[in-house]
């Protein structure tokens, strides 16, 4: 095990998570830069395109803390390098912690047992990486074929377009619906979590339209989540 971990903090992995972490911070930045761009180039305004990067930096500090809590977990078996390089890529903590297992028990051991070495080490990297790397290899090839396919199909006609705004929006239900959905079947706790946040969202929500205040939409999620996670505090 103290070997393993040895592997796990030296300078090589370092300097590899590093480069990694780079190219997914120029990513974000470019990624924002664009966004910015094309919310001039179809009329929006300034104050508008800064709250919406304000509301998404807001709800992205919600599911962050679960994954550090998460990751924490996960150092003392990966070390803080393959940690900080997986979570900046995938940003699925439990998808990681799943993988990390699988590839030890691959190997024949389990996660900080005695039997932990550095080929265990290395079994669970390779199962990291590779897990991932279906994720991203479909992006990098089959975004531009859908994009070009989702443009063709509206430019058919205005009917079309309606229909694509509604599988955007089913889409979007179904994936936080699954997420919602997977946690209330462990007990009457969890669902009260969830109806918690979904009172408060929808409570956040109508004030900031009666009182027309818009910041209290842009920290409507993020306080949503604080409040649940409150309250899932104190009855689960």
């Amino acid at each position: 095990m103290e070997e393993a971990m040895r592997l796990a903090s030296g300078f090589a992995v370092w300097m590899i998570a590093l480069m990694v972490l780079g190219v997914v911070i120029f990513q974000a930045v470019k990624f924002i830069l664009l966004a910015r761009d094309a919310g001039r180039d179809i009329g929006m305004a300034k104050h508008e395109i800064n709250s919406a990067i304000k509301t998404g930096a807001i709800t992205a500090i919600g599911p962050t803390v679960a994954i550090v809590i998460v990751a924490l977990s996960l150092i003392p078996f990966l070390g803080e390098p393959l940690t900080l390089m997986r979570i900046g890529i995938i940003g699925s903590a439990p998808i990681e912690s799943v993988g990390a297992s699988l590839g030890a028990n691959a190997y024949g051991t389990e996660l900080g047992s005695t039997g932990f070495n550095t080929q265990a080490f290395t079994a669970v990297v390779w199962t990291l990486c590779l897990g991932g790397a279906g994720w991203l290899l479909f992006v990098a090839l089959a975004t531009k074929s859908m994009s070009k396919l989702e443009k063709k199909v509206i430019n058919k006609s205005d009917k079309n377009k309606k229909i694509m705004m509604v599988v955007a929006t089913a889409a979007m239900v179904a994936a936080f619906g699954n997420l919602a959905s997977a946690e209330m079947v462990k007990g009457m706790e969890y669902i009260a979590a969830v109806l918690v946040a979904s009172a408060s969202m929808f409570i956040f929500t109508s004030l900031a339209d009666k009182l027309q205040k818009n910041w209290i939409r842009e920290w409507s999620l993020g306080l949503s989540i604080l409040v649940s996670l409150v309250v899932g505090y104190f009855i689960i």
